[in-house]
């Protein structure tokens, strides 16, 4: 019953946050930078998704742990990917717009992968899903809390830059509470699927990482732009997927099991990207000299 309602209300809370720092330019300003939309939409949304089943089919992963990877891989980005950015010296105002442009659209995208995902690796038992509901469950969990968050902001600005700080530091909390609270409520399953599920959530980060770079080089956009939708592709809401899961496998306690492959990820995520940003901030550094 805890877990029932601290799970939604925790995730309520950090896409408040993340509202509380956004506005309408936010989402226009990608009008006016429709490559690097575009390329980052295409990691993201299409490339992403698609890495992770190649992954989990040659690795043989099965059932509700391979519905739970395509749900961390559906899932967008959020303040975490922001504030790497920002540490990357990469483009943060691009990175925020991305944030809230793709938190939208995986309303709809993150249920229908999920419900095929079901399908596919869990056959007949697969439990019943209904997409719409799970659309709109999402939607009050996340895009109602952004929304508010934007209009706090536009109706009380002094208050949002006041709060914002301390919102993002309480944010920081409940999702360390949720991921310690999704490897201990699962750590048995966690331990029989750790060294099948730790290399494939690896290979997932280091693919994207790498991809989303490289084919943001080669078509001409810049360092700051390359770097950003290289962050965004690699690093996604952990907290959307455990919560995702839970809705849709709600066990009598604890944690779905379907929410185990994004609780590890973010964990080990930590130790994939932030020694790929000190790479590329040092990298970037000498380049100057």
């Amino acid at each position: 019953m805890i877990i029932d309602i601290f799970l939604p209300l925790s995730l309520v809370f950090i896409m408040f946050t993340l509202g509380l720092g956004l506005t309408s330019s936010d989402f226009t300003n990608l009008i006016y930078k429709p490559k690097p939309f575009f390329i980052g939409i295409m990691n993201q949304m299409l490339i992403l998704p698609l890495v992770a089943f190649i992954i989990i089919s040659t690795l043989g992963i099965t059932k509700e742990v391979a519905v739970g990877m395509m749900i961390l891989a559906s899932c967008p980005g959020g303040v975490t990917s922001n504030m790497i950015t920002k540490l990357a010296q990469g483009d943060t105002a691009l990175s925020i717009s991305y944030t809230a442009v793709i938190s939208i659209l995986t309303i709809f995208t993150l249920p229908i992968i999920t419900g095929v995902s079901m399908n596919h690796f869990m056959g007949a038992d697969a439990p019943p899903l209904n997409i719409l509901s799970l659309g709109l469950t999402m939607f009050f969990i996340t895009a109602v809390p952004v929304g508010i968050g934007m209009l706090v902001r536009s109706k009380k600005k002094s208050f949002a830059d006041t709060f914002d700080p301390t919102a993002t530091r309480i944010s920081t909390v409940l999702f360390v509470i949720i991921i310690l609270g999704a490897l201990a409520s699962e750590w048995d399953t966690f331990v029989n699927n750790f060294f099948q599920l730790g290399p494939a959530i690896v290979l997932l980060i280091v693919i994207m990482l790498f991809v989303a770079y490289t084919s943001s080089n080669w078509l001409k956009m810049n360092k700051k732009q390359s770097i950003t939708v290289a962050i965004e592709s690699g690093i996604q809401n952990g907290t959307v997927g455990i919560t995702v899961g839970n809705l849709i496998l709600n066990p009598a306690s604890g944690l779905s099991i379907l929410s185990i492959p994004s609780g590890v990820y973010s964990i080990l995520m930590y130790f994939i990207c932030l020694p790929f940003v000190f790479w590329y901030v040092r990298n970037r550094s000498q380049e100057k000299f």
